[in-house]
């Protein structure tokens, strides 16, 4: 496995028309929420964000099935709404999809927190864990996981300056956060893990 993997693989339905996500190099960029079913009937809605010059070879419009290459990205949100650390999915490669559905990510890097291990109400076992994957360019994306089970026994056993190789895919999930007495709807995006891999020596 590449030292610095960050592969990310969906198809899914995107569910807006892509708005303006911000500019860079004197290039604009758009995003949308692309809808990934799950076997179980339940849905992941990872944010895209796709350049112009992509979009304008592949126009996107809602209900449109299509299917994303790319990359997870992070960045510190300083605006002081919404989630502090805000993940999208990069797309390097945009083409219509088929209707069926996929999600899939590979990743790998170097444990940057404590990974932190808890319980749920009934008993299974959950591990937190922020990996920090390199960029080809000197900058890394900060990326939150989660594992279940045996595999959270084991990230569990790990620590800060760890190297992390896993396979899974990008979840979304909502939650209530309570602010000033009231409460907002948010989502949060992470990395749900399915299994360990083996990383080849560079």
């Amino acid at each position: 496995m590449d030292i610095c993997q960050n592969y990310v693989e969906l198809w899914g339905v995107a569910e807006a028309e892509p708005i303006l996500s911000h500019e860079n190099h004197g290039q604009r960029f758009y995003k949308f929420p692309l809808r990934v079913d799950r076997l179980s009937g339940q849905a992941d809605r990872p944010v895209v964000v796709a350049g112009e010059e992509q979009l304008a070879r592949l126009r996107v419009a809602a209900g449109d099935s299509l299917r994303v290459i790319g990359q997870l990205r992070s960045y510190n949100n300083k605006s002081g709404q919404g989630s502090r650390l805000v993940i999208t999915v990069l797309a390097q490669e945009l083409a219509r999809g088929d209707g069926a559905f996929f999600n899939r990510i590979l990743l790998s890097g170097v444990i940057c927190k404590q990974p932190y291990l808890r319980r749920t109400p009934l008993g299974r076992s959950i591990c937190d864990v922020i990996l920090a994957v390199n960029r080809h360019y000197g900058r890394a994306d900060y990326l939150p996981c989660i594992a279940w089970g045996q595999v959270a026994a084991i990230v569990a056993g790990m620590a800060v300056g760890d190297r992390l190789a896993l396979e899974g895919r990008v979840q979304s999930r909502r939650y209530t956060k309570v602010i000033d007495g009231g409460s907002v709807e948010r989502t949060a995006y992470e990395v749900s893990v399915m299994q360990l891999l083996d990383e080849e020596e560079p």
